[in-house]
């Protein structure tokens, strides 16, 4: 295990995590002026990410929706920065090969709530995504059985606007149409 070595005196700002090294093994993330590192997932949670990012991928082009699915990528919202596990942004905020995007090109975050984040992916993270005006938060629960909790924004919080519970297909329809059954999402082999 390496513990992330670098010099770095004062508050945080976007630009000085932008300017970290790239590290596969750490995700950095500001909140506030304060510097958050996590530790990569776990194979379960990458699992279920790409599987949920192919199935958005395809849903978002079966509806020509304008739009790009991507993991991982670092969001900036007005309190700080942000790695959400999904994100779906506006197709011309991710035209140019940046860095990163502003959480007002984002159209919807995705969280997948592992042992080590669930303050964050189910309390913090949302208050940030409110706060930047994101639409939608939708966060994927691993236990007992992986269920999508899917929620929108209204008034400033988000609501919950429908779960999809394992063994069951639930359609959506925003930000584009979408059928989820998250039975198999974290399953190996699958």
């Amino acid at each position: 295990m390496s513990v992330a070595s670098f010099t770095h005196h004062g508050p945080w700002t976007v630009d000085a995590v932008l300017a970290l090294p790239e590290d596969r093994t750490t995700r950095y993330e500001l909140l506030g002026e304060s510097l958050v590192m996590s530790p990569a997932p776990g194979l379960r949670h990458q699992r279920a990410s790409f599987r949920l990012h192919v199935a958005l991928d395809a849903a978002a082009r079966a509806a020509d929706a304008p739009v790009e699915v991507l993991e991982a990528i670092n969001v900036i919202l007005p309190s700080g920065l942000v790695v959400p596990d999904i994100v779906v942004a506006d197709a011309g905020a991710t035209a140019q090969d940046a860095v990163s995007i502003d959480a007002d090109a984002v159209q919807m975050v995705i969280e997948l709530v592992s042992p080590g984040n669930k303050t964050m992916d189910r309390k913090l993270k949302p208050l940030l995504y409110a706060e930047a005006a994101v639409p939608h938060y939708w966060r994927l629960e691993f236990d007992p059985a992986p269920r999508l909790i899917c929620s929108e924004l209204d008034r400033g919080r988000y609501v919950e606007t429908a779960t999809a519970l394992p063994g069951t297909v639930t359609s959506l329809t925003e930000p584009f149409a979408f059928e989820i059954d998250p039975a198999g999402l974290a399953q190996p082999g699958g």
